[in-house]
């Protein structure tokens, strides 16, 4: 396992459900964070077992006794500008980027007769665009580590289609593995590994309103410390896809 002391990881909507696990359980690896989210009071309470910087603004005040250093930041996937205006506070906080975490998503359950495009525009725009602009304005940073990491949280709707359930999610995600893929063989040989974690259904309060079982859920505790695991090994060991189910599936 390789060495994360000093890291920087900067994780998108890091407030609530799995990239809140994400965050809590990074951070207990030992890496200092750099968190976003539309929410920034939610994302306060959060981080609040663990923070020990604050900074919207580049400007940061910490606390060493508590660990590595936390930032928060507004993130919102929707706002052009956004990526660009996260990397540089996070730049202007920590002085180094060494993983990116592409969490912030957004799910609509609707069936195909039900489905507006401005509803499509919405998940189009935060789950596939936000992902790549987040990429765009982090990628020279990424690269400048050597060992950088990218992680995108995308879903098992990025690698099959089930039934008539939510096509425009699916639509989305399918998108979001495409730009996975490519930036996994474009940075490759700058020595960056990136990963897609495609679960199935996490219990979290996106999901709650979508009738599932919530005893047949994944924990997303559970799913960040599998992926904890994966962001400690070296470049001789890359995941490419993380599959994490409750019940069998058939993979287009």
């Amino acid at each position: 396992m390789r060495d994360i002391t000093g890291c920087v990881a900067m994780i998108s909507g890091a407030n609530r459900g799995i990239g809140e696990a994400i965050a809590a359980a990074l951070h207990a690896d030992g890496w200092a964070l750099s968190l976003g989210a539309r929410d920034v009071a939610s994302l306060e309470a959060s981080a609040a077992g663990y923070r020990t910087d604050v900074a919207g603004d580049g400007d940061a005040t910490g606390r060493a006794d508590r660990g590595p250093a936390v930032t928060l930041h507004r993130y919102d996937a929707t706002d052009p500008e956004a990526a660009e205006r996260w990397t540089a506070e996070t730049i202007a906080a920590h002085g180094r980027i060494d993983c990116l975490v592409n969490n912030a998503g957004v799910a609509h359950p609707d069936d195909f007769e039900e489905l507006t495009e401005s509803t499509l525009d919405e998940m189009w725009e935060v789950n596939a665009k936000g992902p790549f602009r987040m990429l765009r304005a982090t990628l020279d940073h990424l690269r400048g580590s050597g060992e950088g990491r990218i992680v995108n949280v995308i879903s098992m709707s990025g690698k099959r289609v089930r039934g008539t359930f939510a096509p425009g999610y699916a639509m989305s995600k399918h998108a979001a593995m495409a730009l996975h893929h490519s930036v996994r063989h474009l940075t490759f040989p700058d020595g960056i590994r990136c990963t897609a974690v495609c679960p199935g259904y996490v219990q979290t309060d996106m999901t709650a309103d979508f009738g599932v079982d919530p005893s047949i859920m994944i924990q997303a505790d559970d799913l960040a410390q599998a992926l904890a695991t994966i962001l400690r090994l070296p470049n001789t060991a890359s995941v490419a896809e993380l599959l994490v189910t409750t019940e069998p599936e058939t993979i287009a």
